[in-house]
């Protein structure tokens, strides 16, 4: 990250690239932030980094220390299991409200999207990104104003963990065909049956998740 980028720029390029490198866990959960040696990894001056971890902390991406201290959050398999359990319940609910509200136009919508998604499902970025517009646009159709609003607050955190259920590409290819289901079940109206889709397939991810942290031993367990 060049010094010479805008100074208006700085704080949020700085964010961009750390949140990039803890979603990637190239810095490790437990990782401490020591600004002096971030900031000229970053080539940065401490000002736009420290703008940056303040963001970061207020999306529970870092964690500010009783001592003053900011480190990356250990993953916590019963707060992941509690998130993707509220965020299941969520996405039921959008799903069921969808159903009644979804026209022609909308079903079109995410027909579109989920062609995407399967042309880009060898691609684990790409999947990622189009299984997630797929999520946002049936949450924006239940037209839930609550749900809605924690339903973004939730994707924020459930953002950290898409690198374990992502990545795999049995896990994209699984999602796809949840992903197929549901839409179907939207353009059929049938509520019970996007509900449960959308519901199992959150808990899929729940599980793929948890497992894959104590796979790689970073859970705190």
């Amino acid at each position: 990250m060049a010094a010479s980028q805008p100074r208006n720029t700085g704080a949020h390029l700085v964010y961009t690239e750390l949140k990039r490198q803890i979603l990637d866990l190239e810095l490790k959960p437990g990782t401490r932030i020591y600004e002096p040696a971030m900031a000229a990894a970053l080539q940065v001056s401490r000002t736009p980094l420290r703008e940056a971890i303040r963001r970061l902390i207020s999306e529970s991406l870092l964690e500010q220390q009783p001592t003053g201290g900011v480190l990356v959050p250990l993953l916590d398999a019963t707060a992941i299991s509690e998130l993707y359990d509220v965020r299941a319940a969520l996405e039921s609910l959008m799903a069921r409200e969808a159903c009644a509200r979804a026209t022609e136009a909308d079903i079109e919508k995410l027909q579109g999207i989920l062609e995407r998604n399967a042309a880009m499902v060898g691609f684990a970025d790409e999947a990622m990104k189009y299984g997630v517009t797929l999520h946002a646009t049936i949450a924006s159709i239940a037209g839930n104003s609550w749900a809605l609003r924690f339903h973004q607050q939730i994707a924020s955190q459930v953002e950290r963990y898409r690198y374990f259920t992502n990545n795999s590409s049995e896990r994209r290819e699984e999602a796809l065909a949840d992903h197929r289901r549901l839409v179907a079940a939207l353009a059929a109206k049938d509520a019970d049956t996007a509900a449960r889709i959308a519901f199992d397939h959150v808990i899929g991810a729940r599980d793929e998740t948890v497992r894959m942290i104590s796979d790689k031993g970073l859970d705190l367990e």
